[in-house]
């Protein structure tokens, strides 16, 4: 799987399919996270996230993980571009999260428009390895694609999904031919959904979980 061939035009795919409701449902539990010190963000895309926790964040240092070296440009860009400041509390690590293994501690752990890239057993592998990761009582902001349980929002999102995939399937190589829930392999590690909003008809959600305490 790689992101590199479509990186300079992901924002304006982004923006002609969805306007700005990645963006609304990446940023819509931000409120709520309260002070985290220590970050790990998975597949951050354009950078638009990532900005947006320096800026609310001033004492966090960030983990920015991607397999794609184009899509780390883009998003050191993009923090370069509008917090220029803070770009030394964030490091930049190419790297497949399917073979990768974090090091480290997280209060925080960020996986927007991740999971849906993979299939079943991949998203249940990378969740548990993941939450090995997160320092006791850490959260876990997920932001990504739904499927409304039924009437016309359901049938739209169906559509829009298979197109989806084929797409990306197609230039992304992702393995994915459909979408995975991961909310029990969350349950599983011991997270807990504290927040869940709902954007574009129940298409897109923005989900904060928290580990319970061992």
């Amino acid at each position: 799987m790689s992101f590199d061939a479509i990186a300079p035009w992901y924002r304006a795919l982004e923006t002609i399919a969805f306007g700005n409701a990645l963006q609304r449902a990446r940023v819509a539990c931000l409120d709520a996270i309260g002070s985290p010190r220590r970050a790990l963000i998975v597949g951050e895309g354009n950078g638009k996230f990532l900005a947006a926790l320096l800026q609310r964040q001033p004492l966090i240092r960030i983990d920015c993980v991607d397999g794609s070296e184009r899509m780390l440009e883009l998003a050191r860009g993009h923090v370069l571009q509008r917090v220029s400041d803070e770009i030394s509390r964030v490091a930049f690590l190419q790297h497949d999260v399917t073979t990768w293994t974090p090091n480290d501690r997280y209060d925080l752990i960020v996986t927007h428009f991740l999971l849906d890239c993979f299939s079943v057993q991949q998203v249940g592998s990378i969740i548990a390895k993941l939450a090995q990761a997160a320092a006791p009582n850490a959260t876990w902001l997920l932001a990504d694609f739904r499927i409304p349980e039924a009437g016309f929002a359901r049938a739209h999102a169906r559509a829009g999904l298979a197109v989806m995939y084929r797409f990306f399937r197609s230039v992304a190589r992702i393995e994915a031919r459909e979408l995975v829930d991961p909310s029990p392999f969350l349950r599983a590690e011991g997270f807990v959904l504290e927040r869940q909003i709902l954007f574009r008809f129940g298409m897109l959600k923005s989900e904060l979980w928290l580990q319970q305490d061992s």
